[in-house]
């Protein structure tokens, strides 16, 4: 019964997918408002001017978005008397950068007003959190509305950073995205730090005869255990993702292959011959890299939600 009822989820998501992927379209706001996209990417980089890791942290905040009930703005929405919302639960607590979003949102409703979703805007502003970190730049499909329905609880079902390969193909096949999707959108931890948190699986207690997991270059390991010690007491100690966590670019992949990853979830993207290829194929080619981060953004991007459009992100009319 159960086997069954993940089976109508399956197919209830793939058909959502396709539904809006079919009425989404590049040009979508060209007649209600031309200036969108120029007002979101003044709002970007008006931001990263005074916080260089804002291009990350909306990176973040659109996947996360997208894995809970679609890409409808639902991780934008403030928490209200005994609903506790999902940017309040345990996977989003460190999700920072809303106010770029709410800025976004402003100059939009004064260019246009009650014309553009704040789940596009959210999108949009991804899309140039890469171009500007020197990624790849690509035509955003818009038409999204936005969701009424937040809930922290639901953020359990956002794929964690101590997944195995079988975990990571269960999340992303469920929303209609496939292992290629998988290694090409986790080429996104090209940007960004991680908490200790994170990945203290790896360096203390990694098994019952293991402190630290074999997989790790030793000297990698050894670093991180001295910036996030057992016990550690340190709110902000952590690591950056890649060693040019600013830049858009393959590193990720490359430092993988030499064992400098952070996560389980990432050492995961190893451990089958498909993920292990093409992790070796974007290590080798940034273009192949972007080629595939694109349309595999494009397809994450257009997993359906919402039913209106809200005039402040934070709260449902």
């Amino acid at each position: 019964m159960a086997a069954a009822g993940g089976l109508v989820f399956a197919l209830l998501v793939i058909f959502q997918m396709s539904s809006s992927v079919s009425a989404l379209s590049s040009n979508y706001y060209e007649q209600t408002c031309p200036k969108l996209e120029s007002a979101v990417t003044h709002a970007v980089k008006k931001a990263m001017m005074n916080d260089k890791t804002v291009p990350a942290a909306l990176l973040r905040m659109h996947f996360h978005d997208c894995f809970i009930r679609g890409c409808d703005a639902s991780v934008l929405l403030a928490s209200k008397g005994k609903n506790k919302a999902e940017k309040d639960g345990p996977p989003n607590i460190s999700l920072h950068a809303f106010y770029v979003i709410d800025n976004a949102k402003k100059a939009v409703e004064a260019l246009c007003p009650g014309v553009v979703s704040c789940a596009d805007i959210l999108a949009l502003a991804a899309s140039d959190a890469v171009a500007l970190s020197g990624g790849p730049t690509w035509d955003v499909p818009k038409g999204r509305k936005d969701g009424r329905i937040s809930k922290a609880s639901e953020t359990r079902q956002l794929p964690a950073p101590t997944f195995n390969i079988s975990q990571l193909q269960q999340s992303f096949s469920q929303r209609g995205l496939s292992l290629k999707d998988l290694v090409a959108l986790s080429g996104g931890h090209t940007l960004g730090f991680a908490h200790c948190s994170s990945f203290q699986n790896r360096i203390h207690s990694f098994n019952a005869t293991l402190d630290v997991d074999p997989a790790l270059n030793p000297s990698f390991g050894s670093s991180l255990r001295s910036v996030c010690p057992a016990h550690n007491k340190v709110r902000n100690a952590g690591a950056t993702m890649d060693s040019s966590t600013t830049t858009f670019d393959n590193v990720y992949y490359k430092l993988l292959l030499q064992g400098n990853s952070l996560f389980s979830s990432d050492q995961a993207l190893l451990s089958t011959r498909e993920t292990k290829a093409l992790v070796s194929k974007f290590a080798s080619s940034q273009e192949m890299f972007e080629k595939a981060f694109v349309k595999s953004m494009i397809k994450m991007s257009s997993i359906s939600g919402g039913q209106e459009i809200r005039l402040d992100c934070k709260v449902v009319r």
